[in-house]
């Protein structure tokens, strides 16, 4: 499948939009990455609430601007909240976002992740292993992490895309998004983003805060991904290590939104 590659000059508008409507996004995540996904979305600008209660989670759906799904610590309780949550999201055109983590792993996750595809999310961000899982393949994924390259799973990919009606980014060396018709590739990043918790799961909240923007969601999408490689790379050049790496990231994404010494050109 061939791709067009996005850069920071096609990022940069998607970005201006994303300081300027701060969505509030209502994160149904797991329990690792709560408070890093929280602190990514507040550096870019949005706002993050964690509301888990069934009930609450309905309630609240209505009145955020996008909602996240992440199957990371999935549980019987939570798929009631996710189901009240996503069903009140779409009553009232809020965009909802996937996160299927370890789908093709394990089962409860893995069949759960079909049942709601017929929600039409919005997006999907995944990695290879997970989004071959979904679109019907074995995925085999080793728990969280993938066994097969992003670029592996692009057919699949725009399969999934096709059938969910979702934009479908699959993360990895390079990330791919696609519609099902086109795919944008977006390079660079480093591997020191696998060696801290989070920073998948914090992505998929930018990628939901992104599908609640105007204009083109596959580019939004895309923004999202090249927000979070960018300023990995960032992060690394002032970083000693995953420790130092983690607050250095968040520092620089809000040099992304926002200007400073570390964004880009």
């Amino acid at each position: 499948m061939s791709s067009d590659l996005l850069c920071g000059t096609h990022a940069a508008p998607v970005v201006t939009q994303l300081r300027r409507h701060a969505p509030l996004v209502h994160c149904i995540t797991n329990d690792v990455v709560q408070n890093f996904t929280a602190n990514v979305l507040l550096a870019l600008g949005a706002s993050p609430a964690m509301v888990v209660d069934a009930d609450e989670a309905a309630q609240f759906a209505t009145i955020a601007d996008a909602l996240l799904i992440n199957l990371g610590t999935l549980t019987r309780p939570q798929q009631q909240a996710m189901r009240a949550a996503i069903d009140s999201a779409r009553a009232a055109g809020k965009p909802w976002t996937l996160d299927p983590v370890a789908v093709g792993a394990l089962t409860l996750r893995t069949g759960f992740a079909h049942e709601i595809l017929a929600h039409r999310p919005a997006a999907i961000r995944a990695n290879a292993s997970e989004i071959l899982a979904l679109a019907g393949g074995s995925g085999g994924g080793r728990g969280v992490d993938a066994t097969a390259s992003a670029h592996q799973a692009c057919e699949a990919a725009a399969l999934l895309a096709r059938r969910s009606g979702a934009v479908v980014a699959v993360t990895g060396e390079v990330d791919y998004i696609t519609d099902g018709e086109r795919t944008l590739a977006v390079e660079g990043g480093t591997a020191m983003l696998t060696r801290v918790v989070g920073t998948g799961c914090a992505l998929s909240a930018v990628v939901a805060a992104c599908c609640a923007l105007p204009g083109d969601r596959l580019e939004n999408v895309a923004t999202a991904c090249w927000l979070m490689k960018r300023a990995g790379e960032q992060a690394l050049a002032v970083s000693s290590g995953p420790g130092s790496f983690a607050p250095a990231l968040l520092d620089c994404l809000h040099a992304q939104a926002f200007g400073g010494q570390h964004a880009a050109h």
